[in-house]
């Protein structure tokens, strides 16, 4: 079932559709329903043991959600009613395939555990659309070389804001750090005497030991000594700006990229997505076109699985180009 669909369901079974609520970063959650909310979190954490991440991202749908039920007057979850959930499904607007998927997916949850608990009397999850996601049904945005080496010789490695920056794109970009794990970098992951990183990853849980070349040793003890404020955090990077804290975890460090890659003046020949997890793609896609077996690219990513890294494989053109049969032999046999 897909959004058009949703809609028309709508109204049909009420006559109208209802305008999407406004509401800002604000959000808020009714009475009634907080300790629904922190019973359902304390579920997913204990008994579905979900990672912090995905966990994360499950609240914050869910928080959406009963957000949207107080903004139309729905005070408790007994209330709730198909028709708001279909509501609530419309007013968040056509959307990718994964990002509709995973909100889906972590509402029917949500749904699930309400029935299950008996706070509602009817499975509202049959009103939820089925969203289907190819595995490998997007092809992953990868930077010229060129211009890359563009994006890092711009940067204004004098300023506090600018050191910082720089070793957050060599992370990025020579090893295929995960904006999250980049994030979370501590001091006590940065292990000098055997000059590795070992981190343990954000979305996966595994553990991560990666090489830590004279380039990017160099960028961090550069940004550690002359660019970083003295403070008692021990997260590697920090606010650029007061207050001098952890970089906040909704962050997605677009402005590492954006702001530089402005000055410098790039622009793509094609769209494409131009964040800090494409320059992650840019060295995997790089790794393949080197003949880097899978498996190996596979650790360096810190992938659970090789499959994962198939995906990869659609960006290397020249590897595509090899394996393109020609037109006229295949017309002609010759």
């Amino acid at each position: 079932m897909n959004f058009d669909v949703l809609v028309l369901r709508a109204f049909a079974l009420d006559g109208r559709v209802d305008r999407p609520v406004v509401y800002n970063s604000q959000l808020h959650v009714p009475q009634a329903m907080r300790k629904p909310l922190a019973d359902f979190e304390q579920f997913c954490r204990e008994r579905l043991h979900l990672r912090p991440t995905s966990l994360k991202e499950r609240i914050r749908t869910v928080v959406v959600f009963l957000n949207y039920l107080g903004a139309n007057g729905i005070t408790a979850l007994e209330q709730l009613q198909p028709a708001q959930v279909t509501s609530f499904v419309i007013s968040r607007g056509p959307r990718g395939p994964r990002s509709a998927s995973r909100g889906t997916s972590d509402l029917r949850s949500f749904l699930r555990y309400l029935l299950q608990r008996q706070i509602v009397n009817r499975d509202l999850t049959q009103v939820l659309p089925t969203i289907r996601v190819p595995l490998d049904g997007t092809i992953p945005s990868v930077w010229d070389p060129e211009l890359l080496r563009k994006l890092l010789d711009v940067i204004d490695r004098t300023s506090p804001r600018g050191k910082r920056d720089y070793a957050i794109l060599l992370l990025a970009s020579r090893l295929g750090l995960r904006v999250g794990d980049i994030r979370a970098l501590r001091l006590d992951d940065l292990k000098w005497d055997t000059a590795t990183i070992e981190i343990r990853q954000s979305k996966t849980g595994g553990s991560l030991c990666l090489p830590m070349s004279e380039d990017i040793g160099e960028a961090l003890i550069d940004y550690l000594k002359a660019g970083r404020p003295q403070t008692p955090h021990r997260e590697v990077f920090l606010r650029a700006r007061p207050p001098f804290t952890p970089i906040s975890t909704e962050s997605r460090l677009h402005n590492v990229i954006s702001e530089w890659r402005t000055r410098a003046g790039i622009e793509f020949r094609t769209p494409q997505r131009s964040g800090l997890h494409s320059l992650r793609h840019t060295l995997a896609t790089r790794l393949l076109q080197r003949e880097t077996p899978l498996h190996v690219i596979s650790d360096i990513l810190g992938h659970a699985t090789s499959a994962s890294t198939m995906i990869y494989a659609k960006a290397d053109l020249e590897s595509l180009r090899a394996a393109a049969l020609d037109p006229e032999e295949v017309c002609h046999g010759e």
